[in-house]
């Protein structure tokens, strides 16, 4: 870490003349009273990585403001530049809900515009997909979106994407970095924007939008029969609310109740202690309603709409949440059964999944004779993988276990609001056979086999927190373990390293995958644990995977305790208890 004399000297510079007053202000009560929080906003640049920026807002070098925003802004202006030359650019610009958002976007928008780009900036709050989508119709360049997905209400942030509406991979997204690293001062930044180029965009792209999502449906005529489904569906104060119940509704479905209180878009996210649809409490208030009402389906989605979390009833009427890859493996199973039995089948479709996403994905791909792409976490890879095979193979779904799916391709970005209407229609297709969603899951495992997964996730906050990830980064690669919980360790995939290493034979090979900070480990039991730092969030995660085979649903309960205690074995074994 930077000496203190250092950090001070970072920080007097951010009391010139070209920082506004409140950020001087800001600057100068932290070298006068706080010196952890001036270490911890100072003591290093708020990175811009591959997937953008994203950090706490305030004054500060390792902040979310104006001007570390305006760097990344400038840079990936210039680098746009040097790609297209004389070419006329243009750009796409969305925010979500958070506190600071509109105006992160409008001094975006402001930057691109001085640079001479053309700017379409949404009207208001939107959800990252439709940001996605309006790159392609528009034919942009590139784009952003200011957004920090579920993080506390504290952060913000900005994903940067490019012409073909997924987030910058390589080479783009080096270039970008290398070009924002050549901003070292905020007077390179042109913050005086031309409003002639500044185009809002509202109600007309929705429209758009809603029209191509409406392609992925799959059974109109079942979901006419039960267009009265009870759904409850919370925005959780973001942009789901804008465009989800109206997809719902375009979709034939008449019976959807949403949790006023949550209605209200608000980036303080009162109602919630955290606006993650990953956690129960986030549907707690809709899960009531739902209760109340009698409905048979809960729908939640983050703040900017790209993550999607379900409540459905089991057996005995109570609802129970599902886990991202139950999700995820619902929606494959029913649009690769569907293709079956339309014979809509061309002979060249294809799904995607993460590699920390269950295998059990891989396994319904296999018995449907489609291919399954495995890919490094993160929805850019879906994105350039659907762009590299794009008039060869087709794209019909998949999904990532942290609650991002993507139904079809009319979008290059995960899409919570195509997949709660598609999750609508499973639930209605599963009615009209006399199923609930439950019990529907349960045939799946039945048939496929049982797979139960769980992450944990460790958070390391600040400097020091980084240190630690790090380290136990390192710990894992320089002495990694030969037994867990009883089993050996038979295989060890270092995706940094880009190397497959049999523990038995001794044998390497080469991953085929780009270069990424992932250990995988393989038990001989069939156990699977995967071990990476965030890229988004001071943490470090955890993913564990076991499976066996089911006899029969009505097994479902007892055996998913058998598998979750060998989970809890692995867990405790491994110290993270």
């Amino acid at each position: 870490m930077l000496p203190i004399d250092d950090i001070r000297k970072r920080a007097e510079k951010w009391l010139g003349n070209e920082f506004n007053e409140e950020t001087r202000k800001e600057v100068r009560w932290m070298l006068d009273n706080d010196e952890k929080k001036l270490i911890d906003a100072f003591y290093q640049d708020l990175e811009f990585g591959t997937g953008g920026l994203r950090g706490i807002m305030g004054a500060g070098t390792n902040r979310m403001n104006i001007y570390t925003l305006g760097m990344a802004t400038q840079g990936l202006s210039n680098y746009i530049i040097r790609e297209c030359g004389d070419s006329p650019v243009k750009v796409a610009v969305a925010h979500d809900c958070r506190n600071n958002s509109r105006y992160f976007a409008e001094t975006a928008a402001d930057i691109f515009s001085a640079n001479g780009f053309e700017v379409y900036l949404f009207e208001s709050l939107r959800p990252t997909p439709e940001l996605s989508y309006a790159i392609r119709r528009f034919k942009c360049q590139s784009g952003v979106v200011i957004t920090a997905s579920h993080n506390p209400p504290e952060y913000n942030g900005y994903k940067a994407y490019w012409n073909d509406g997924g987030q910058v991979v390589p080479p783009h997204d080096e270039g970008v970095i290398a070009e924002v690293r050549k901003i070292r001062s905020v007077s390179e930044i042109r913050f005086n924007g031309n409003r002639d180029l500044i185009r809002i965009i509202g109600k007309e792209t929705d429209d758009s939008f809603l029209n191509e999502l409406l392609k992925v449906r799959l059974n109109p005529e079942i979901i006419a029969r039960h267009s009265g489904l009870g759904i409850v569906y919370t925005s959780i104060h973001g942009t789901g609310g804008i465009l989800v119940p109206p997809a719902l509704k375009l979709f034939g479905f008449t019976n959807v109740r949403t949790v006023p209180e949550q209605d209200i878009a608000d980036g303080n996210f009162p109602t919630v202690k955290s606006p993650n649809p990953e956690e129960p409490a986030a549907l707690a208030m809709a899960i009531q309603k739902a209760n109340e009402t009698g409905a048979e389906l809960v729908l939640a989605t983050d703040p900017d709409a790209d993550r999607l979390g379900v409540a459905v009833r089991n057996d005995k009427g109570e609802f129970v949440l599902l886990n991202g890859n139950q999700t995820g493996t619902l929606l494959t199973w029913y649009i690769l059964s569907q293709y079956r039995e339309k014979n809509l089948y061309k002979g060249n479709e294809y799904i995607i999944k993460t590699i920390v996403t269950t295998d059990l994905l891989d396994r319904i791909a296999e018995k449907h004779d489609v291919k399954c792409y495995n890919v490094l976490t993160g929805f850019k890879y879906f994105a350039e993988l659907i762009r590299n095979l794009e008039g060869r193979e087709k794209y019909i779904g998949g999904g990532e276990e942290s609650y991002g799916y993507l139904p079809g391709d009319y979008v290059r970005d995960k899409d919570a609001v195509g997949s709660c209407a598609l999750v609508a229609e499973v639930a209605a297709w599963a009615k009209d056979k006399g199923m609930t969603l439950y019990s529907l899951l349960r045939k799946i495992y039945s048939d496929y086999g049982l797979y139960r997964e769980k992450l944990i996730n460790i958070v390391r906050k600040g400097k020091e927190g980084a240190d630690e990830i790090k380290a136990m980064m390192n710990g894992y690669r320089d002495t990694p373990p030969t037994v867990i919980n009883n089993s050996r360790v038979v295989k060890i995939d270092d995706y940094e390293l880009q190397m497959s290493a049999n523990c038995i034979t001794g044998e390497k090979s080469r991953l085929g995958l780009v270069k990424s900070d992932v250990l995988q480990f393989f038990l001989e039991d069939g156990t699977k644990i995967s071990v990476r730092p965030s890229g988004t969030e001071p943490k470090i995660k955890f993913y564990f995977s076991v499976h066996t085979g089911l006899a029969s649903p009505d097994e479902y309960e007892k055996t998913c305790e058998i598998l979750d205690r060998r989970i809890s074995d692995v867990i405790n074994d491994m110290g993270l208890a």
